[in-house]
C-alpha cells in the first residue's frame, strides 16, 4: 500500500491556513473602517491647505507733496478711523489759501458794487426813459390840439372870407348907387364899415393862423427832441445790459475763485493725514523730516477685526460648493483650535487668470494644469483675543457641501444700491 503525503499536511502549512482568515479580517475591517471614516467625516467635504488670513489692508499716502513735520504712530499699535497719523507742513497751503481767499473777497467787493451800480443807473435809466415819454406823449397831444384848432380857424376864415366878400360887393353896389345919389350916405358908411370890419377879422384869423403854424412848427420840434431823448435813455437801457452781462461774468469769477478757495482749503486739510479705517499700523516707511510725493507709502493699516479667508480650491473641488455653506477653519499657528464660518463668494476667474502674466493656453506647447480659484470665507463670530489672526496665516480648511441649495454667483443688486 502507498500512502499519499500532501503538502497542507505539513505542519508549516497549517499556520499559513490559520493565518490567511486574520489577514483577510484584517483587510476587511480596515476597509470597513475607511468607509465609515469617509462616510462620517469625508463625504459631502471639500478640504484645502491652500488658505490663507487676509484683510482688506488700507495703503496710506498722501495726497500732496510736503515735509514731514510730525509721525504719530508707530509698527505694531492699534489706531482708530480719523485718528492722526502724519501732519505735514502746512505753511505753503496756508498762504495760497489766504491768497485766494483775498481774491475771493476782492471779487465779492466788485461784484457788491457792480449790483449796487446796476440798480441805480436802472432806476435813473427808467425814470430819464418814463420822463421821455411822458414828454413826447405831452408834445403828440400838444400837436393834436394845434392841428384841431387850426382846422376850426381855416373853417372860420372861410366863412370870414365869405362875408368879407359880400361886404366888399356890398360897397361897391352902395358906393354906384350914392355917387347916383339913389341912397344916403349913411347907409353907405354902415357898407363901409361891414366890409372893413370883415377884413379885419379875415386878418385877425390869418394873424391867428400863422401864430397856430409857428406853434405847430414849434411842437414838431419839441416831438423830435422828445424822441431824441426816448432813444437816448433806451439806449442807456443797453448799458444797463451790459453791465448786467458784465455782473454774470463778476458771478462767474466769484465761483472760480470760491472753488480756488475750497481747492486751498482742502490742500491745507490734506497736511493732516488721518486712519481711512480703524485697524494697526503696519510697514511704517515715514520719519519726521522727510520730502513725500503724493501716492509715496507711507505705512498700512490692517483691520485685523475684520480678516477673512481666501481658500484656493483646485476647479474640480467645486462642483458642489455654494455661497452660504458652513466652513471649518484650522490654523497653522493654533492647530487645537477650531474657526468656525461660511462661503460668502467664489472669484468671477482663477487666480491664473488674473496674475500678472497670464497663460497663453492657445500655444502650441500647451499641458493641462488643474487651476485654482480663490474663495471667500467670512467668520462667523468675532475672533477671540486669545486666538488672534494675522494677514498671511496658513489655514486648512474644510466646506460641508451637505446643503447645496444656495447661489453659485452672489445676485445682483437692486438698481441704486450695492452689495455688501
Amino acid at each position: 500500500m502507498v500512502i499519499m503525503v500532501t503538502k497542507n499536511d505539513e505542519p508549516g502549512n497549517e499556520k499559513r491556513n490559520k493565518k490567511l482568515p486574520i489577514f483577510l479580517l484584517a483587510i476587511f475591517i480596515l476597509i470597513a473602517g475607511g468607509t465609515v471614516y469617509w462616510w462620517f467625516f469625508k463625504r459631502n467635504r471639500v478640504s484645502t491647505d491652500n488658505a490663507y488670513v487676509v484683510a482688506d489692508i488700507a495703503r496710506i499716502s498722501s495726497r500732496i507733496p510736503g515735509t514731514v513735520t510730525r509721525v504719530l504712530v508707530d509698527n505694531d499699535v492699534p489706531v482708530r478711523i480719523g485718528q492722526v497719523l502724519v501732519q505735514l507742513d502746512p505753511r505753503d497751503y496756508q498762504v495760497a489759501l489766504e491768497q485766494a481767499q483775498g481774491v475771493l473777497e476782492r471779487i465779492a467787493a466788485e461784484l457788491k458794487a457792480t449790483e449796487i451800480a446796476i440798480s441805480l443807473t436802472d432806476a435813473q435809466t427808467r425814470a430819464k426813459v418814463d420822463g421821455a415819454e411822458a414828454v413826447l406823449r405831452g408834445a403828440q397831444e400838444k400837436k393834436k390840439e394845434r392841428v384841431h384848432k387850426m382846422a376850426e380857424l381855416q373853417k372860420k376864415r372861410v366863412a370870414v372870407q365869405a362875408d368879407l366878400g359880400k361886404a366888399k360887393r356890398d360897397l361897391e353896389r352902395f358906393q354906384k348907387l350914392y355917387k347916383s345919389e339913389v341912397v344916403a350916405e349913411e347907409q353907405l358908411d354902415r357898407t363901409r364899415t361891414a366890409f372893413i370890419k370883415a377884413k379885419a377879422e379875415l386878418d385877425a384869423i390869418d394873424a391867428e393862423l400863422q401864430a397856430v403854424q409857428a406853434d405847430l412848427e414849434g411842437t414838431d420840434q419839441e416831438i423830435a427832441r422828445a424822441a431824441a431823448q426816448l432813444r437816448s435813455a433806451k439806449s442807456e437801457l443797453q448799458q444797463v445790459a451790459i453791465q448786467r452781462q458784465n455782473l454774470a461774468a463778476l458771478k462767474g469769477q466769484q465761483k472760480e475763485a470760491e472753488a480756488r478757495v475750497a481747492a486751498a482749503r482742502l490742500k491745507v486739510e490734506y497736511c493732516t493725514i488721518r486712519a481711512p479705517i480703524t485697524g494697526y499700523v503696519a510697514q511704517k516707511n515715514v520719519q519726521v523730516g522727510d520730502r513725500i510725493l503724493p501716492a509715496q507709502p507711507l505705512m498700512a493699516i490692517v483691520p485685523l477685526q475684520e480678516v477673512y479667508v481666501e481658500a484656493n480650491f483646485k476647479e474640480i473641488q467645486l462642483e458642489h460648493v455654494r455661497i452660504g455653506q458652513p466652513v471649518t477653519i484650522h490654523a497653522d499657528v493654533y492647530p487645537s483650535y477650531t474657526y468656525h464660518g461660511k462661503v460668502t463668494g467664489i472669484r468671477a476667474g482663477t487666480g491664473a487668470a488674473f496674475s500678472l502674466l497670464p497663460p497663453e493656453n492657445a500655444t502650441g506647447n500647451w499641458i493641462k494644469v488643474v487651476q485654482r480659484v480663490p474663495v471667500k470665507i467670512v467668520f462667523d463670530e468675532p475672533l477671540p483675543p486669545e486666538y488672534p489672526l494675522r494677514v498671511g496665516f496658513s489655514l486648512e480648511v474644510t466646506i460641508d457641501t451637505a446643503d447645496q441649495s444656495g447661489d453659485l454667483l452672489l445676485p445682483f443688486a437692486p438698481a441704486g444700491h450695492t452689495n455688501g
